[in-house]
């Protein structure tokens, strides 16, 4: 029961904040995360309201959920990768081959224990790849059509 009248307190909060100017926002942001709201911007205050309450009522991410985080924006921002990446729940099997069509030229990417190979250079992850191949950002997961196995966290 207890955890139906969270659920019930949750969506109503969630469901206020739609409704609400950014000065009521700017204040709910106070009362939660005890600073200043960062910016004005509605949207961004309403997300970042709708996930801290969440977090709050909740409980945030894992540990190993953080943790890959963590080491996936470091990744993003050039740093030396952790070997915590890469456990990354979601990679198949050591050997796989993964086969995607871009612009009419197949790419073919091998699973390797510690990242992937792509036209015989390694790399730390599938982001990267498809970087290389597109030219622009994309999640390496989504770009080779690969899902989150239900057994990560």
């Amino acid at each position: 029961m207890h955890k139906q009248d969270d659920n019930a307190q949750v969506l109503a909060r969630l469901a206020a904040l739609k409704d609400m100017p950014v000065r009521e926002l700017k204040a709910e942001w106070a009362k939660l995360f005890e600073t200043e709201a960062p910016n004005n911007s509605r949207s961004f205050l309403k997300q970042r309201l709708a996930y801290r309450i969440q977090e709050l009522t909740f409980g945030g991410l894992s540990k190993p959920a953080r943790q890959l985080l963590d080491a996936l924006a470091d990744e993003v921002e050039g740093k030396k990768v952790r070997k915590s990446v890469i456990s990354d729940p979601r990679n198949p099997v050591i050997g796989t081959r993964l086969v995607r069509e871009w612009n009419g030229t197949e790419h073919v990417i091998t699973v390797l224990k510690d990242g992937f190979d792509w036209q015989g250079r390694r790399y730390k992850s599938l982001s990267a790849i498809a970087r290389d191949i597109t030219g622009t950002q994309w999640n390496g997961y989504r770009f080779f059509g690969l899902r989150e196995r239900k057994d990560a966290a």
